[in-house]
């Protein structure tokens, strides 16, 4: 035989070999360095359209962090994303999950508002698609028994009871000043459950609520709330509101030269917002809420900030909340080492992610519920954003009650 004979041998001979253990390797390793499709659900147009686009912000940042490196248990798999704008409406968001599992995402993050949370996690449970909740309070999104959804941050329960624990620290403080509350609130799942809350609860702590008075979103005159407020003259004046309206109801109490003892929010909108606080600096002034935010003593945190701040952008909850949401996700990928939605949601159940930028402890998951997450309290003093409890992450003493103008 010729030794061009014997060379043609031994390369087909070769190329057989390789293309027969080409052909019998696993799928799951033929499979690795495929982008993972995740959907990233917000509210980028309608009524809540500012905190959806915020939303999209935090979101965007943390793929940009893990795509840098992929998912290494995936072969450098990157994230890809599969943008859905649920147009402020729970229909929105339950068209936009179809759109992504048809898609063939393995997994969805966001929402925002508590109704569209609860409507699209419900779309997604059907397809058995891991959803992860980036804001959405109602404790009714995770008491469903809904095995495919995880908050990662705290629901209205333990929000409320928060809230309400700090009030009452700084009410006996300062001598029990404060006997009577007002509540103003948007007539959402959001905003109707957290009063029906406060109204249960604040009475059992010596607070009587003198009115409760609901408004649709959007609304766009406060002029009657506030001549009702002063009617009312409440020690202490609770909203419970989205950005726009939550502004417009403090500025025209400023307008109006309403002052109670204090403007203490739960999940205030825009109390705990560098926006508001930069725009209209004399209403925000010494308002308190107990809300979500970031750990201020976290160095991951703080350079997030500074990054977002350098694009020209407010540092708001929902910025950190999906950046937050979507390392969880890419934690659990790494964890679960594929892209199948069983096992991204057994990933989700064990977890134990402290890689957030939040003021939690490590991510506990007990019936969809991060049992590790916590509000803090804020306060706007000296045209910043202040943190008054509790006192590990404290970088301010509240003011209280609100100084007389």
């Amino acid at each position: 035989m010729s030794l061009q004979s014997l060379n043609r041998r031994r390369f087909l001979q070769s190329t057989a070999l390789g293309a027969a253990a080409t052909f019998a390797a696993p799928a799951v390793l033929r499979a690795q360095g495929q982008p993972v499709k995740v959907g990233i659900l917000q509210p980028v147009s309608g009524a809540m359209s500012y905190s959806g686009q915020q939303g999209r912000i935090g979101a965007t940042l943390a793929l940009e962090e893990i795509n840098a490196s992929g998912i290494k248990s995936l072969g450098g798999a990157k994230i890809e994303p599969v943008f859905g704008d649920a147009q402020s409406t729970p229909e929105g968001g339950n068209a936009e999950v179809e759109k992504m599992n048809s898609a063939g995402c393995a997994a969805v993050v966001g929402g925002y508002v508590s109704s569209i949370c609860l409507a699209a996690s419900q779309t997604a449970a059907r397809y058995d698609l891991p959803y992860i909740v980036d804001v959405g309070v109602a404790d009714s999104i995770v008491t469903r028994g809904l095995k495919n959804t995880f908050r990662l941050g705290p629901g209205f329960g333990v929000l409320a009871k928060t809230a309400i624990d700090n009030l009452i620290t700084l009410n006996d403080a300062a001598g029990k000043i404060a006997k009577t509350v007002m509540i103003i609130h948007e007539d959402s799942a959001f905003g109707s459950g957290l009063a029906k809350l406060l109204n249960t609860q604040l009475p059992e702590k010596g607070f009587q609520v003198i009115e409760t008075i609901p408004h649709p979103t959007p609304t766009r005159d406060f002029n009657n709330v506030v001549t009702k407020i002063r009617a009312s003259n409440p020690d202490i004046v609770i909203p419970a509101d989205y950005y726009n309206e939550y502004v417009l109801l403090a500025r025209t109490m400023q307008q109006q030269k309403v002052r109670p003892k204090a403007i203490y929010s739960v999940l205030g909108g825009a109390a705990s917002s560098y926006k508001f606080v930069k725009e209209f600096p004399e209403a925000a002034q010494y308002i308190m809420d107990c809300n979500h935010w970031f750990d201020p003593k976290n160095p991951k945190a703080l350079e997030l900030k500074k990054k977002v701040e350098a694009k020209g952008e407010f540092f708001t909850y929902e910025v950190y909340m999906n950046y937050s949401a979507v390392l969880l996700l890419a934690d659990a990928l790494e964890r679960a080492a594929s892209a199948d939605r069983a096992k991204i949601i057994a990933a989700l159940e064990s977890s134990t992610f402290s890689g957030h930028v939040m003021p939690y402890g490590p991510t506990k998951f007990v019936n969809g519920q991060n049992q590790g997450a916590a509000p803090v309290n804020t306060q706007v003093l000296g045209n910043d954003i202040q943190v008054i409890f509790p006192a590990q992450f404290a970088s301010a003493k509240p003011v209280y009650p609100m100084p007389k103008a």
